[in-house]
């Protein structure tokens, strides 16, 4: 660990590591799905994950609520709400579709939310035995070992971009591929790894149009403080989306602030409407 590094997050990986170990990987090309009402695939393992979680943190920190994914809205909502202090934020399985599918992209998600902002973070990838986590304000590492974004040049068309093409507008995609944006693109399909890959310089642009607050608490706060410029708006980009709630949020990131205003003139929001913006 290094030395830096707060306490209690060695502990928190610790708890992410076991129940990777015990519920995730002994399940993996084993594993039954199911949809769920927005089509979304749900696994026994999803469940299991949390409910490991749930129990652990509570030994640890008895007094402060968990809110999983795998929980009814209304129980997320009043969990929301009626945390005065601190909260736990829990995706059990980021990449669930990948999992049931058998492609090496998933992750456990793990965010503890104080007076409405996220402050301490643990993303783990079971796969490649990576455990990402920051504490605001104290800096962001991978396995103890701090990390930084990665710009390969100075313009849009020297980065790789990560763009999650599911959630945006039909009508908006081709102007995504005006000449000018990016390299080339690529997607994971968890976008808890897709904070913590661009913050470890893995890639340059992000655009993800559809996050819940168990997708991104974690993963933002971690590319925050690695040194990523980032910025969360409402559905479509219109307009920025302040504190923490349950409604889907709208992402937009890049290695430096640099390549972050440039990103943001090329996308060209909101993408609700028709536009082709400058290309700089």
């Amino acid at each position: 660990m290094h030395p830096e590094m707060h306490p209690d997050l060695k502990r928190l990986t610790e708890h992410l590591r076991t129940a990777a170990a015990t519920e995730i990987m002994p399940r993996f090309h084993h594993v039954q799905s199911h949809a769920k009402a927005d089509g979304s695939l749900v696994t026994e393992t999803d469940a299991a994950v949390q409910t490991y979680l749930t129990a652990a943190l509570a030994r640890d920190h008895p007094g402060i609520p968990l809110i999983g994914e795998e929980m009814t809205v209304a129980e997320q909502e009043h969990l929301l709400l009626a945390a005065d202090h601190s909260v736990w934020v829990l995706d059990p399985l980021d990449g669930t579709g990948n999992y049931a599918g058998g492609f090496p992209g998933f992750a456990i998600s793990l965010a503890l939310l104080e007076a409405g902002q996220v402050v301490q973070a643990a993303v783990l990838d079971p796969l490649r035995d990576e455990c990402f986590c920051a504490i605001r304000g104290g800096g962001a590492w991978c396995n103890g070992v701090p990390i930084a974004p990665f710009a390969p040049g100075p313009l849009l068309g020297d980065c790789l971009a990560m763009i999650d093409f599911k959630r945006l507008p039909a009508a908006r995609l081709p102007t995504l591929f005006r000449p000018g944006g990016f390299r080339s693109q690529r997607n994971l399909g968890a976008s808890t790894l897709e904070w913590c890959w661009l913050a470890a310089g893995r890639f340059q642009l992000y655009l993800h149009g559809g996050q819940k607050l168990w997708d991104y608490a974690g993963g933002h706060l971690i590319a925050a403080e690695a040194g990523v410029s980032a910025r969360l708006y409402r559905p479509y980009g219109v307009g920025p989306a302040p504190g923490l709630d349950l409604e889907p949020r709208f992402a937009v990131a890049a290695a430096t602030p640099d390549l972050f205003e440039r990103w943001l003139a090329f996308i060209d929001l909101p993408l609700d409407a028709p536009g082709t913006g400058p290309v700089r």
